[in-house]
């Protein structure tokens, strides 16, 4: 029964050595998992900027074990695990399986199982992050009890869903229905059935479809090619050690994240810890963070209340930033899992970061640039409370450029904030991204665009006692007329904050200079423009905020 095998579970203890072997072990499967993807996928975002993550959970849909890929998916996707068995709770009883195990009925890990279940989603409000980012997610049962075992996922940018513009990142959308195709629990396989054609045609429906279906389903293909060789190598690990071990160490290494965050936690003195700071609109973001012995309060009443613009964020990626932040503090090599969690509370009312849920697209709020944007003032904001950095650039810079048949899609580097013990990194993704910048020729040989200029903007890091890290200058030339769209922060008024008395960093800035003129114009934060064959975008990052007085560096040298 259910009940013994659990109690059965519970009889194994945790060896020291053994916890620190499936350790490993579940994250080698998860890199191997992220490895597939990148070798399988077809599109430069995946393949080339690893704008991806793949992760392994246990049957309630708690994180076990994630590769080292990007922390606003990790910390999100396993609210989108628990609501896909929620929203299938007929599939996830204790009825036998039909499947066997999921590897046993495919001969190739490049195609979806003959005999399996596969979901695809990406509904921001069920876990999703924005539309751009789809999940795929492969349930796996015991062959023998028919009891669902694990779950594998992988999370992937898509650079083109649909929307009012390509690329999928408008910087003016109002609703979700503007930023493209709405997946909602959607049925890949059902019972070894393999229904992409029906997927299909739900890209390509809807008043915004998408402009590059094939990507689209070449990703997805790749995506579950990687799920399936995590559901093979979990597999053969059960074989192995058999399941109550390797479920036992599920638990076990959640517990042992959960007592390093504990510790964590009482060596920080109790008391309230607050900050607020502001997206470029004036919105507040405001979170209060109690620390009581080994507990945490993370308290984010008094932000800003829901948008008409797309700066929504929803409250995955709130757990995701408070899930980044706190493993943080942790000084030791643990994996980023649910266990971090554990300790801590998060109230979160209706505001900005937790916007209501509507099931009609075109009455929901749109959330593609909370994602993105907000997510990062939201780190800005817990580690300034606590006093640990200075605000980082706070923006993932995104850019997207393309016409009817493609969309291209990146995030640009900036500079980190300095804490009290070293100065901030340049020209580095930081906090809730952790992808690569598309090289120089890759993007010349693959699309219109030539790179004029990539260089680290010097002096853009606040100064103090540690100094912020610098921006970065990103200047491209379009080769024929193109959509170009914006969505970015801290351009002004609020600059990426210093502590201590350390000084901000220098806010971004955007601007054009149209072929053969000598005069810029500044696009602001936020720009959809049409360019012309000879065409220059300048984009400059902000700096990180620095730590600190000046003159504590001077008496120190």
């Amino acid at each position: 029964s259910s009940l013994s095998t659990l109690n059965s579970q519970r009889s194994i203890p945790a060896d020291p050595v053994l916890l620190e072997i499936f350790n490993n072990l579940f994250a080698s499967i998860a890199e191997q998992m992220g490895v597939t993807l990148q070798k399988t996928s077809c599109s430069t975002n995946v393949k080339e900027r690893l704008d991806f993550s793949c992760a392994i959970f246990d049957p309630e849909g708690n994180l076990v074990v994630n590769a080292p890929h990007i922390p606003v998916h990790l910390g999100a996707m396993s609210e989108t695990v628990k609501r896909i068995i929620a929203d299938n709770a007929a599939e996830f009883g204790s009825r036998k399986s039909e499947v066997g195990t999921q590897t046993d009925a495919i001969r190739s890990d490049f195609r979806p199982p003959t005999s399996a279940l596969v979901f695809v989603t990406n509904d921001p409000y069920r876990g999703g992050s924005h539309l751009p980012d789809v999940t795929v997610l492969t349930p796996v049962r015991d062959p023998a009890s028919g009891k669902l075992i694990f779950f594998t996922a992988s999370r992937a940018h898509h650079a083109e869903i649909g929307g009012i513009l390509p690329g999928s990142m408008p910087p003016f959308s109002k609703n979700l229905g503007d930023e493209g195709v709405l997946i909602r629990n959607f049925k890949l396989v059902d019972a070894g059935v393999s229904r992409e054609e029906e997927l299909r045609q739900l890209l390509l429906s809807g008043s915004h479809p998408t402009r590059a279906v094939h990507d689209n389903l070449a990703d997805i293909r790749a995506q579950v090619a990687a799920n399936n060789i995590g559901v093979r190598l979990l597999n053969e690990l059960v074989e192995k050690q058999s399941l109550d071990v390797v479920q036992a160490y599920m638990r076990h290494i959640q517990v042992a994240a959960a007592t390093k965050m504990r510790l964590a936690l009482a060596a920080l003195p109790d008391g309230r810890y607050e900050r607020v700071d502001h997206l470029d609109d004036g919105s507040p973001i405001q979170a209060a963070i109690t620390i009581a012995g080994d507990s945490a309060t993370v308290d984010f009443t008094g932000t800003g209340p829901v948008l008409g613009t797309n700066l929504n964020a929803n409250r995955a990626i709130v757990t995701a930033a408070v899930m980044y932040v706190f493993r943080c503090l942790i000084n030791e090599d643990i994996p980023l899992n649910g266990g971090v969690l554990e300790p801590i509370t998060i109230i979160v009312p209706e505001c900005l970061l937790n916007p209501p849920e509507n099931p009609d697209p075109s009455q929901s709020a749109a959330v593609v640039g909370g994602n993105v944007e907000t997510s990062q003032r939201v780190v800005d904001v817990l580690l300034g409370a606590l006093g640990l950095a200075a605000a980082s650039q706070g923006t993932m810079n995104n850019l997207t450029f393309g016409d009817a048949t493609f969309g291209y899609y990146e995030t640009i580097c900036g500079g980190s904030g300095a804490t009290a013990n070293a100065d901030g990194a340049d020209a580095v993704h930081t906090h809730m991204t952790n992808t690569r910048l598309t090289d120089v020729e890759v993007i010349e040989r693959r699309y219109p665009v030539r790179v004029q200029e990539f260089s680290i903007r010097k002096g853009s890091g606040g100064t103090g006692q540690h100094r912020g890290g610098d921006g970065i200058i990103r200047r491209l030339e379009f080769l024929r007329q193109l959509n170009v769209s914006l969505l970015t922060e801290r351009r002004g008024p609020f600059a990426p904050f210093g502590l201590n008395d350390g000084q901000p960093g220098a806010l971004g800035r955007n601007s054009l200079t149209k072929a053969g003129a000598t005069v810029t114009v500044d696009l602001g934060g936020k720009a959809q423009i049409t360019v012309a064959a000879g065409d220059c975008l300048t984009i400059e990052t902000p700096g990180g905020g620095g730590y600190g007085a000046s003159e504590l560096k001077n008496a120190s040298h």
